[in-house]
């Protein structure tokens, strides 16, 4: 069974809830490592929680809100094993699944509304990796990324 791990910082929460929502109806397992309110906080310390603990295996997905998608998504990449993308539509999504393997969603609260949002983290969830011909560049980003 798929866990997520979910997190945002102050300008993402809102979304974060709509998304925890959507998960508890599909009854998919899930933590939220924060934030807890609309308090200004820093998406970096969110971010490296998601990323961390799907990195080391204990959840197979995150999903991170900011407002934008970008800072969430820059922290997330530097830790190892995490392929994380902005996405802003269900086309986004579907190929960065299909063709990149990503493992983290990274959504901006400023570009995507609920209904948007909730088909996104939809097909997220469901989208297999197609391997074959995407298979060699993951490996190739997974030598890259041991390099440094």
């Amino acid at each position: 069974m798929l866990k997520i791990a979910a997190g945002s910082d102050h300008r993402g929460f809102c979304l974060k809830e709509i998304i925890k929502n959507l998960l508890s109806k599909e009854q998919i397992i899930f933590e939220d490592f924060g934030t807890y309110s609309e308090d200004i906080s820093d998406y970096t310390k969110f971010s490296y929680k998601v990323a961390k603990n799907v990195s080391v295996g204990n959840y197979q997905r995150g999903i991170l809100c900011c407002k934008t998608g970008t800072g969430v998504c820059i922290t997330s990449n530097k830790i190892r094993g995490i392929r994380a993308a902005v996405c802003f539509n269900e086309e986004s999504v579907k190929l960065a699944r299909r063709h990149n393997d990503i493992n983290v969603l990274c959504l901006g609260s400023a570009f995507v509304d609920v209904e948007k949002v909730i088909k996104i983290v939809k097909i997220f969830l469901k989208t297999p990796f197609e391997s074959g011909r995407h298979l060699p560049r993951i490996q190739n980003i997974d030598r890259i990324e041991s390099e440094f």
